[in-house]
């Protein structure tokens, strides 16, 4: 029998290493675990089963026997009749015992048993003894909904001795179980009602009690009490001691036992161990089914393993599996979260020509993935066709959706839905609030973000961090420190502590206020009470010196920066780029690019552009082609910025040909000129003395709405004097 034991294991090479993890219960080695897995197996297989004791009632007395003969005959022959009333006459005198001498002469009669059982219950509570004659009674006739609700019943009792009562009512159970129905089921039955109430210690002790009499609880009683166990190491433990031992005493896993395991493992974030699994389950006879995919799919899918998800679906087809909405729904979310948008809608279109119908989860994936993307009119048509399947969107998916048009700084539209969700009766949460009284700060509306923050408090949700952080930067970015100071102090007299993202809020509003000295002093405070500045901080910090012209300053940042392992990112690099061309500094901007390059860090427009804007300004337009063919070799592509500083700098170099062509190319890509462009070639014609296309730009302005300079508007007027 221990070499057995171990031989299963051995079929399991990755579970038999989980008991290094969970082990062998705490303070056990894997050894101590095979040895107590074995000893088990050898007790509980043992082949000596004992026989079910014989019932032997109380004796009744003549007279006893003749009052229970008098109870009987009338129920039977009054049967039609009410029960209370016709056994009146005998209230009195009834005792318990009289209770089991007439379900011994009805027990054949199943209705009536219940009448009589639920006549004698009001009038006083039955024994341990009488509920499980009642219960033996249901399962013989197939009640099994009765029997659950009888046993279930006593467990709910309050102030039970939980010990003693298993114990009396085990005893019950088995003493009753020969001459009142004999149906192996009914051990099922209290099986499962023990793993219901979660008593799971004392259905593993009544399993072993019943197996000493041969009786072996079915493989859906056992597949209960497995999908019971906690999600948690200790209860993976346990599901594997159950799924090794079972087996040898009778039990045979199914489908669902596995696909129970293959689930507790997946909780676990063990998902190679749950993939092992599935592939022994055929091995063992038991056939895969989509559930079976779809959970480990699903696992693969929390920690981004595309690939594997990828090859399991292959798996699927080949065994003519079809994906069902779980497995659809994991897929549609891991590429969400990869940001593969268009392929999760591709998926989606797949799903609802395969005849599986989304449910809400994946359309509200699919919505949330599509506005993190900024893809907000591909969301708002998929939020529409959602409620055209009538599936109506819930708090999460406005959510969304109002996060999404708030990112984008477009507040009217996030303002209609939440009207919208609010006229529909769903009430909105903390972070609904928050995420449209940071829309409102992002674009100025200082006083809208307040009047929300009120109704919140007033309506009993409460302001978090990230509430108060929204409101700080809103009122940093608008100049208002001192409230912003003020509010951080009532945000800490409430007991939150400021996060990362309220310091370099705060540090970004001091920068931008031009009081780098108090901005710095803030960075050093963060270290103080433990929180690291992170690249964004040194970013900001670094681009107010560039601003305020400290290049040396800057640069000491980013020093200190690496030094402390921080990656800067491209906005870091641009910062110090623009620093640089600001302070006229080419020669370094110029180095920069060289060893962002050489470091293979991809620079983006942004970096070029500023490179281009101060070549541009020393009227150095071969040095500025020369940036710009660079910029193509890397495949960063131009932008609109790009083109205008273009078209500025070879306008004014006199270079209309380009400045012209530029304009063409960038009109048949969809950007527009700004003023300063347009500007920049009406002056570079009018100093080529072309006055008609001068004057053909200057008209094209006026269509636009766009400004032109006063200089070149007096040109015009002495032009045409």
């Amino acid at each position: 029998m221990k070499r057995f034991a171990v031989s299963f294991l051995g079929h399991f090479p990755q579970l038999s290493s989980y008991h290094h993890h969970l082990g062998s219960p705490p303070n056990c080695s894997p050894m101590f675990l095979n040895r107590f897995l074995s000893q088990t197996l050898l007790c509980s297989s043992s082949t000596d089963t004992r026989p079910f004791p014989d019932y032997s009632p109380k004796k009744p007395t003549i007279r006893d026997l003749e009052f229970a003969h008098q109870i009987t005959s009338t129920i039977k022959l009054r049967r039609f009749e009410p029960l209370p009333r016709i056994l009146k006459p005998y209230e009195s005198k009834f005792q318990s015992n009289h209770l089991i001498w007439v379900l011994m002469k009805i027990k054949n009669d199943y209705g009536l048993v219940l009448d009589f059982f639920e006549w004698a219950c009001l009038r006083r509570d039955p024994t341990l003894e009488v509920r499980s004659i009642v219960v033996q009674i249901a399962v013989a006739s197939k009640d099994l909904k009765m029997a659950r609700w009888l046993i279930l019943d006593f467990w709910r009792k309050p102030n039970l001795d939980v010990s003693l009562s298993f114990t009396h009512f085990v005893e019950q159970l088995l003493y009753t179980y020969k001459d009142w129905g004999s149906d192996p089921n009914v051990f099922d039955v209290f099986f499962q009602v023990l793993v219901e109430v979660e008593m799971l210690d004392e259905a593993m002790k009544f399993f072993d009690k019943i197996l000493n009499y041969g009786v072996v609880i079915s493989v859906d009683s056992w597949n209960l009490y497995l999908s019971r166990l906690p999600d948690s190491l200790h209860g993976c433990w346990k599901a594997m001691k159950v799924f090794i031992e079972l087996p040898q005493v009778g039990v045979c896993w199914n489908t669902a036992s596995y696909n129970i395991l293959i689930h507790l493992f997946c909780q676990l974030g063990k998902i190679k161990d749950a993939h092992l699994l599935l592939l022994q389950m055929e091995f063992r006879g038991c056939i895969p089914d989509v559930v079976s995919y779809s959970t480990i799919i699903n696992g693969y899918c929390h920690i981004g393993e595309l690939q594997k998800v990828l090859r399991l679906i292959r798996e699927m087809q080949i065994k003519q599996l079809n994906p069902n909405p779980c497995t659809y729904n994991s897929i549609i979310h891991l590429l969400c979260k990869m940001g593969k948008v268009v392929e999760a809608e591709r998926i989606l279109r797949e799903m609802i020509n395969e005849g599986i119908y989304p449910d809400f989860v994946v359309f509200s994936t699919l919505i949330d993935g599509l506005c993190k993307r900024g893809n907000l009119s591909a969301a708002y048509m998929l939020f529409h066709e959602m409620q055209r399947w009538r599936i109506m969107p819930d708090l999460l998916t406005y959510t969304s959706l109002i996060c999404g048009f708030c990112q984008i700084g477009n507040m009217i539209e996030a303002d209609k839905i939440f009207h919208e969700m609010c006229g529909r009766g769903l009430e909105p949460d903390e972070v609904t609030c928050t995420a449209l009284i940071d829309g409102y700060c992002k674009v100025g509306k200082m006083k809208d973000a307040f009047l929300l923050h009120n109704q919140m408090v007033q309506v009993g949700l409460v302001p978090n961090v990230v509430t108060y952080t929204a409101l700080a930067d809103g009122l940093c970015k608008s100049g208002e420190l001192d409230t912003a100071n003020e509010l951080l102090h009532e945000m800490c007299g409430k007991g939150l502590q400021l996060n990362i993202i309220t310091y370099n809020a705060m540090v970004n509003g001091l920068c931008k206020a031009g009081n780098i000295v108090e901005a710095t002093k803030l960075m050093e405070d963060m270290e103080v009470v433990g929180l690291n500045p992170d690249t964004f901080t040194y970013t900001t910090l670094m681009d107010a010196y560039c601003k305020a012209g400290d290049m040396s300053k800057a640069q000491e940042l980013l020093q200190r920066m690496l030094d402390r392992g921080l990656q800067p990112t491209i906005v870091t690099f641009n910062v110090l780029m623009n620093g640089f061309c600001m302070s006229g500094m080419l020669e370094e901007s110029e180095r920069l690019l060289k060893w962002m390059l050489d470091k293979g860090i991809t620079p983006n427009a942004i970096t070029y552009n500023s490179l281009m804007m101060q070549c541009c300004i020393r009227n150095n337009m071969c040095a500025t082609t020369t940036v710009y063919r660079g910029m193509c070799a890397q495949g960063v592509l131009p932008d609109s910025n790009t083109n205008n500083i273009l078209i500025k700098g070879h306008s004014k170099a006199r270079n209309m040909k380009e400045a012209w062509f530029l304009q063409k190319e960038m009109v048949g890509k969809g950007f527009s000129l700004t003023a300063s462009s347009y500007n920049a070639m009406i002056k570079g014609y009018l100093k080529r003395k072309k006055f008609l296309e001068a004057s053909e730009l200057f008209d094209e302005m006026g269509r636009q709405g766009l400004i032109v300079d006063k200089e070149i508007y007096d040109l015009f007027l002495d032009i045409k004097l």
